[in-house]
């Protein structure tokens, strides 16, 4: 796949791109209707992405990276256990009911035969990334004593799963549009209640 080319209007063709992937897919997303979306010609908007699936990989990327960073920084490494997995379990569970992660999801299940490389990107983009942030932190965590983990990389993925109890499912497959805010803080505290029971020092 070709690579991306920064440029002044980088950024604007990155949101038109998002603007229109939401609300199109990706196989209704036009060239056309993004170029117009972001305010540029479809010559720039090739300039800096030949491809419309690089495209679309570069939007999905940008945006798990933000919401990734920014959890990493309004958490405080250094608060209690409990407090810091309870505030990464709301925020993956508001990410993964969010209408911007349920499309990109759909969009990478829907595309997966023709363009496999989209499904793969995204999973090292979104999950990997998810994964590489809370080891960072359960890493502090068995430092400091609080918890006893053998396989960081393992109780990171065990967490992400916890947190998309009953949720994803209903959400992926239509069953609820949406889901009440105490279903979510369900979800949220019976994953913390969890990990801790697992791999809590006591």
């Amino acid at each position: 796949m070709p690579r991306a080319r920064k440029g002044r209007k980088f950024d604007q063709v990155l949101e038109g791109a998002r603007n229109v992937f939401l609300q199109h897919g990706f196989e209704g997303a036009s060239v056309d209707d993004i170029a117009r979306e972001a305010g540029v010609s479809k010559a720039t908007l090739y300039s800096y992405f030949p491809d419309k699936r690089l495209l679309f990989m570069e939007v999905a990327q940008t945006e798990c990276h933000r919401q990734a960073d920014e959890a990493v920084e309004l958490i405080d490494q250094n608060a209690p256990v409990r407090q810091v997995l309870t505030e990464a379990a709301r925020r993956m569970v508001a990410f993964l009911m969010s209408d911007f992660a349920q499309k990109v999801f759909r969009i990478c299940v829907a595309e997966s035969e023709r363009f496999p490389e989209l499904g793969h990107q995204f999973y090292h983009s979104g999950p990997v990334l998810v994964r590489e942030r809370l080891m960072e932190y359960l890493a502090k965590a068995v430092e400091r004593g609080e918890l006893q983990i053998d396989d960081l990389a393992f109780a990171a993925d065990q967490f992400a799963a916890l947190c998309k109890v009953t949720l994803h499912e209903q959400t992926i497959f239509g069953v609820a549009a949406c889901c009440p805010p105490q279903e979510a803080d369900k979800v949220v505290s019976g994953a913390v209640e969890m990990f801790l029971a697992r791999y809590g020092v006591r």
